[in-house]
């Protein structure tokens, strides 16, 4: 009589701990789309390049405070990965700013959402990845302008969502290689080489104003709810929930764009747009929470 109250009290920790990694994923999801939101209401002042530079000069200066990487030799770093990484990792978060000039938040992280989706289907071996494909398809050809089916959506705007997302698979695949080069020091490495790349840019753009004591605390907030926030909630979750859990989860990212975009910017949605942005959701979900495998990720 007693082993099912024993269960129950063994099991309760887990299901609490479970469910504490399930709210910092959506914060840190929430933190990134509210950052994003956040850095939108600067483009006015410096310009979406400058915007740009400024969250990821920040953010290389907190992650190289965190994780400290002049700790390791030069001569042990292997450059060419961490090279390739923070470009990819520069041009994403330039091409997904420029994007958002013209075109939702929601629709723009949808969009977005392609490039890790492509790179789960390309490493899948299953046939019926093929029809949540074809879902993700559907769901971007309704947010392609095509006549009026997708509301007026900006082509360039579309476009630049679509390169984003690219630079996000490259980033995520090329990301793995320096991980396992560089171990965890790939981070900081790859945000500095990014700033090296991107700050240029966005002085040239902005100049002066890039240094606006009006603009730079805001400047720091997008960082941090960005940047550092949303990094330090994700690794509490990814720790703790099975990879399945984490993935699935994360699809719903387009979803908390598009919310955010509605509470902070007023953009609302067509039924093409609403619809697309379902289906890529729905798409990813699929793919992820459809998998065999199932490994738990440990601390």
């Amino acid at each position: 009589m007693q082993q099912p109250q024993e269960v129950a009290v063994s099991t309760t920790p887990k299901a609490h701990g479970k469910a504490v990694s399930v709210i910092c994923l959506l914060v840190a999801m929430s933190s990134l789309q509210g950052g994003a939101a956040l850095a939108k209401g600067l483009f006015a002042g410096i310009g979406a390049e400058g915007v740009t530079a400024l969250r990821i000069g920040f953010s290389a200066i907190f992650l190289c405070l965190i994780f400290r990487p002049w700790r390791m030799p030069l001569n042990q770093i292997v450059w060419r990965p961490i090279f390739i990484y923070g470009v990819a990792l520069g041009s994403m978060n330039l091409a997904f700013y420029m994007a958002l000039r013209t075109i939702p938040l929601g629709p723009a992280v949808a969009i977005e959402f392609t490039g890790p989706l492509a790179v789960a289907i390309f490493y899948s071996r299953r046939l019926s990845d093929a029809g949540w494909l074809g879902l993700a398809v559907f769901g971007l050809y309704l947010l392609l302008p095509f006549g009026q089916i997708s509301g007026g959506m900006d082509t360039t705007g579309v476009l630049l969502a679509l390169f984003a997302g690219a630079c996000w698979a490259v980033y995520i695949v090329v990301g793995k290689k320096a991980g396992d080069a560089n171990g965890r020091m790939s981070v900081p490495l790859g945000a500095l080489v990014a700033a090296m790349f991107i700050f240029p840019i966005g002085l040239i753009h902005a100049g002066t104003a890039l240094f606006s004591l009006s603009i730079l605390p805001v400047a720091l907030l997008v960082a941090l709810f960005s940047s550092t926030l949303p990094y330090s909630f994700e690794m509490i979750a990814l720790t703790r929930l099975p990879s399945k859990t984490f993935s699935t989860l994360m699809s719903l990212e387009p979803a908390l764009g598009a919310v955010s975009g509605y509470l902070f910017l007023k953009e609302g949605l067509t039924l093409s747009q609403g619809i697309a942005v379902l289906c890529i959701i729905v798409s990813s979900i699929g793919i992820t929470g459809f998998s065999k495998n199932d490994p738990q990720v440990s601390a």
